[in-house]
């Protein structure tokens, strides 16, 4: 018997993807066999429930089987095909499930190794604003930008800090003997830096800025908060952040800003342990009393504390307590009232996971309260849609949680193709990039902020063992793909360093490489001017290691190839398989590009006015 179904295809699911509620799926299944089956049945169970729904399939046509699917509430669903027939003298039933838990075509199975197939059904479409979903965003590392001091000097210089010789120094941490870092270090980068230098931001085309934390803080990475309500004196004034929105907005740039409230910094007001900052009387671990004393977990008051991944620097704070989330999202007086109020066009949030589903919900609807041009994105390292934290499902793409998350499940899989790290062919790596199309609503999906590096990661020049071939496609990758681009500030300048802290040195204005800085630029430029590089629909095919990637609105065609093998490939000779072509658009990779012979790390790209 043969079984033919391809959730990425339309005419055996339709819609594709993510659908809303109350929407009715139609889903098709054809079926070869001697016997015609006794039954056909879709199997649906909703998330996390044991009890199975089974939806009938009627013969339509010739080996053509269809049912409809119409779910009542968002959420996950999972699902599989269930068919019996008649051999012999006795029945036999088979199931029918994905080959790796992800979309495409299936296989039959054993029931105890099926892999069912995800649903997701959002309540609403998230905020999708056309400046930020069209935009190109640049991070900002704020220490380590540029110092807009008239002599350079650093700002508010404070205990147990060092300042670099130079901004041309190597990071380094100042650690005791328990690794623990025990001498913040500081380039001296500011706000009236970050302002002083919009025009070279407005030359490389970027659109809008991501700021790392900005708030008073212990570190020079700052998400550990000392003062929600107060710029770091070494970045400067609340007048300096003002002139810095305003800045942005008269140069059509927009800004969003890191929020950190899974946890504060143990020297913060809120609990005050070791630097003093506000007296020996006042804090949660100085004072039973102090106000702040219910948002945290001691388990031995007040030297043993929950904490951020044990991290004592990070006392976790208590997300369900009233007055924390007043602070954070009130009315009046709030983080978010106060510097969306001062020019914040959204917020990102840290460890979005380690956040409970209301309390994100709070912050959205607040934000929705000033504009639905507001944005909010997540912290997410995996596939959103289907993310767990402490045993419990997130529901991001919901409609009223996040906007969109931090697209770093992309990153891996772009890295995977470029560097080779894990082995797997390429026909596996791009499906795993399809099916984040599949698994996000729409809006949630292009709103994806893509990135190829961030504080947290290396730079991408070094990921790629400093091929600058490779680092060329890795460009190209990011803009092709749905989403929206942001570069970590210095990697268009060429860049290197590992892991935290080698990746966070201070921007080299005097060796920017600009053979680097005019690709990106040059990339940008094509992303503002193409539609479809901003919306249009996702398409994958794979053939002898290339890669092609096909972009479509009703109007236009991208197409992009790529030779990411360790030979010469013809490319008119090349049979390429493509994954969710309803409309057998792959043909125009070999018509539009297929008169040409692609060395190893070679591409090809185009824009076509749709046929």
């Amino acid at each position: 018997m043969d079984i033919r179904y391809n959730s990425w295809l339309k005419k055996y699911k339709q819609p594709f993807g993510a659908i809303q509620v109350k929407q009715t799926v139609v889903f098709n299944l054809r079926i070869t066999s001697e016997q015609p089956p006794l039954s056909v049945e879709l199997m649906v169970r909703s998330d996390r429930q044991v009890t199975l729904e089974n939806y009938p399939l009627k013969k339509i046509a010739a080996e053509t089987y269809q049912t409809t699917f119409t779910p009542l509430k968002a959420g996950l669903y999972f699902y599989y095909f269930k068919v019996v027939v008649q051999l012999s003298k006795q029945q036999a039933v088979y199931f029918y499930g994905t080959t790796d838990g992800l979309g495409g075509t299936g296989e039959l199975t054993a029931i105890d190794n099926l892999k069912p197939y995800q649903l997701t059904c959002y309540a609403q479409q998230v905020n999708s604003p056309e400046w930020y979903r069209s935009g190109v965003f640049y991070q900002i590392f704020p220490d380590r930008f540029y110092n807009g001091n008239p002599a350079g000097e650093v700002n508010a210089k404070r205990k147990n800090t060092f300042i670099y010789a130079t901004t041309e120094d190597t990071p380094y941490y100042i650690k005791d003997q328990t690794g623990k870092v025990v001498r913040w270090e500081f380039f001296g980068g500011n706000l009236k830096g970050i302002t002083a230098k919009i025009p070279y931001l407005k030359k490389l085309g970027i659109t809008g800025i991501y700021l790392n934390p900005i708030f008073f803080a212990s570190s020079s990475h700052r998400y550990d908060t000392n003062d929600y309500l107060q710029i770091d004196p070494i970045l400067g004034t609340e007048a300096d952040f003002k002139e810095l929105a305003e800045q942005l907005h008269q140069n059509k740039m927009h800004l969003i800003l890191d929020g950190v409230f899974n946890h504060v910094g143990k020297d913060s007001k809120y609990f005050n342990a070791d630097q003093l900052f506000y007296g020996d009387d006042q804090g949660a671990a100085q004072n039973q009393h102090s106000p702040y004393r219910e948002w945290f977990n001691f388990k031995h008051y007040p030297d043993d504390y929950v904490c951020w991944w044990g991290v004592k620097d990070l006392p976790t704070v208590d997300k369900s307590y009233p007055a924390f989330r007043q602070l954070v999202y009130g009315e009046k007086n709030s983080v978010i009232q106060k510097w969306t109020d001062l020019g914040a066009d959204g917020w990102r949030l840290d460890v979005a996971d380690e956040l409970p589903d209301d309390f994100i919900q709070g912050i959205h609807q607040r934000l929705q309260q000033f504009s639905k041009e507001k944005v909010l994105l997540g912290e997410v390292w995996e596939d959103a849609s289907n993310k767990s934290a402490y045993d419990q499902r997130k529901h991001y793409p919901v409609g009223n949680e996040l906007d969109g998350v931090m697209n770093y499940p992309l990153r891996r899989c772009l890295l995977e193709l470029l560097t080779k790290q894990p082995v797997r062919p390429v026909s596996q790596v791009i499906r795993e990039i399809m099916s984040l199309q599949e698994n996000y609503p729409t809006k949630f999906y292009l709103n994806a902020f893509n990135n190829l590096g961030t504080h947290d990661t290396e730079r991408i020049l070094t990921a790629v063992g400093g091929n600058r071939a490779r680092l060329k496609l890795a460009w190209d990758l990011l803009f092709m793909l749905p989403g929206v681009p942001c570069i970590y500030y210095g990697d268009e300048a060429g860049m290197t360093g590992g892991k935290d802290p080698l990746n966070r040195g201070f921007f080299p204005w005097k060796k920017i490489d600009q053979t680097i800085f005019t690709y990106v630029q040059q990339w940008i430029k094509c992303r503002k001017n193409n539609q479809v590089l901003q919306s249009g629909n996702l398409i994958l095919g794979t053939a002898a290691g290339c890669l092609a990637i096909i972009r479509s609105t009703t109007e236009q065609l991208a197409l992009y190839v790529v030779n990411l093998s360790e030979q010469s490939q013809q490319l008119e000779q090349l049979d390429f398989t493509f994954l969710h072509d309803d409309d057998d658009l792959g043909e125009f990779i070999t018509t539009e590009l297929g008169d040409c012979n692609l060395a190893p790390s070679e591409s090809g790209f185009k824009i076509i006015e749709r046929p």
